[in-house]
């Protein structure tokens, strides 16, 4: 692949990359199998907060895909590895669904609107005006503004969903102050995946579907970068960013004899 140390373990995005519309991307279930096989380390990386890796590893199983929740990290899981490390056992009031509420309760955290250390906002469906004006009052008041991921919009069956991304810049406008992004294209994202699975950047591969999350966080943790054409960035739009991908493949079928 080059001149880097052979690939050990792997890192991939979840979404135009396994799976698109809720279809697995042809191939991705050899790949996952022969991943599964060799007793390589992997994770399944996703900046969705909604779901736990329980919940999204029985998704992808209905897709065809056989991936344990051990293998899954997101940016929920990130976002609670990092206030762990930051504030071990404090207090935040979260806007979110059981991906991020469960993620921080597993690590001790209380979940409140009374004085809390910081305003954790997620991935939601139902974004509530009334729970957004709380979370700009609290920020006012002195907690500090963490984002689980900047994604301004989200994928639907009747089209795009404002997103983490976009909420915050709501709050930022009222507040003035802008969050911490634990997410991608934050290489913190990747670290703590990396950290997860006992795994070195020199030998770690991170295959994605955008240049602008997926690649440009790899890339600047080290990791050999795969883009794959399956899913948000196009070949033709590689040239219009200042860096690239270490390798550029079709899909993910592509991969399999490399594991």
């Amino acid at each position: 692949m080059s001149d880097r140390r052979p690939i050990q373990c792997w890192l991939s995005d979840m979404d135009g990359v396994l799976v698109h519309e809720g279809q697995p991307v042809p191939g991705a279930d050899e790949f996952i199998r022969r991943l599964s096989a060799s007793g390589k380390r992997f994770l399944v990386l996703t900046n969705n907060s909604i779901y736990t890796p329980r919940d999204l590893s029985v998704r992808l199983r209905a897709a065809g895909l056989d991936v344990p929740e051990s293998a899954i990290w997101t940016s929920a899981l990130a976002t609670a590895r990092f206030l762990a490390d930051q504030r071990p056992e404090g207090s935040a009031y979260v806007i979110g669904e059981a991906g991020l509420t469960t993620a921080l309760h597993e690590i001790g955290y209380v979940l409140t609107d009374l004085d809390p250390d910081y305003v954790v906002l997620g991935e939601t469906r139902t974004y509530s005006f009334t729970a957004i004006t709380r979370a700009i009052r609290l920020i006012e008041n002195g907690a500090r503004f963490i984002a689980t991921n900047p994604d301004a919009v989200g994928p639907s069956n009747e089209g795009s969903l404002p997103a983490c991304g976009a909420v915050a810049a709501m709050i930022t406008k009222a507040t003035g102050v802008d969050p911490y992004f634990v997410g991608k294209p934050n290489p913190m994202m990747m670290r703590s995946a990396l950290n997860q699975i006992d795994a070195h950047s020199e030998s770690t591969a991170m295959i994605g579907d955008r240049m602008d999350t997926d690649v440009v966080c790899g890339m600047e943790a080290g990791l050999h970068t795969i883009l794959v054409l399956t899913g948000v960035t196009q070949k033709e739009q590689i040239d219009r960013f200042p860096f690239r991908p270490s390798q550029v493949v079709a899909s993910v079928a592509d991969l399999i004899e490399y594991v």
